[in-house]
């Protein structure tokens, strides 16, 4: 980075924050030379990715960085690592598995509502938290082999038929739909009782709560 200007030889105003110097991706990725293909596996499927890598400085993470600036259809994204050493393939590849964690712990906190329990200690806390994360891989393990059109229901509005990947949401009550289908035709199956129809009314009663 530049040294800090004098300040008997500062002009009026403020001084820039980051210097005249300063490190402009757009001008970067605006360059034609230095692009490269890489191939590289993001959210399970090989990519191929058009980028390119040089390192700068950024003082809050105390020195040299790798930036990789990927060029994309209608747009360019920039990504950095703390390790001047990382490849392009690297970085890429963390960055897509970051976005999955993120997700992941998303759909725990606000699917199952992991953090919310009120619980006496933390040993409490730990283990609820532990049940969110085991219902929470049940689900996409049940999931995992099943199409679209069987875990998402779209009744409620038949116009919307864009295809789209299903939320950690859609699976889940795909999950609560095929458990209350079972337990009615368990109850169908034989003669119902008074006690089996008003425990399985108060699941539904439950459900659409």
């Amino acid at each position: 980075m530049p040294a800090p200007v004098p300040a008997e030889q500062r002009g009026p105003g403020r001084p820039p924050t980051y210097g005249k110097q300063r490190l402009s991706l757009a001008k970067r990725a605006g360059q034609t030379r230095g692009w490269q293909e890489v191939e590289c596996v993001q959210y399970g499927e090989k990519v191929t990715k058009t980028c390119k890598t040089f390192l700068a400085t950024w003082r809050p993470a105390g020195g040299v960085i790798r930036v990789v600036i990927v060029k994309e259809e209608d747009d360019w994204l920039p990504y950095f690592s703390t390790d001047p050493e990382a490849t392009p393939v690297e970085i890429l590849e963390g960055m897509a598995d970051r976005g999955a964690e993120e997700q992941t712990f998303k759909d725990v906190k606000e699917v199952w509502g992991a953090g919310q329990q009120q619980v006496r200690n933390v040993y409490a806390s730990i283990g609820a938290f532990a049940v969110n994360l085991l219902m929470y891989s049940v689900v996409e393990a049940w999931a995992w082999a099943r199409s679209e059109e069987e875990l998402v229901d779209r009744c409620g509005s038949p116009w919307d038929t864009e295809e789209r990947r299903p939320s950690h949401a859609d699976k889940r009550k795909a999950l609560q739909r095929e458990v209350l289908r079972a337990e009615i035709e368990a109850v169908l199956a034989e003669r119902p009782s008074q006690e089996k129809m008003r425990a399985l009314a108060e699941r539904v009663l439950e459900l659409a709560a």
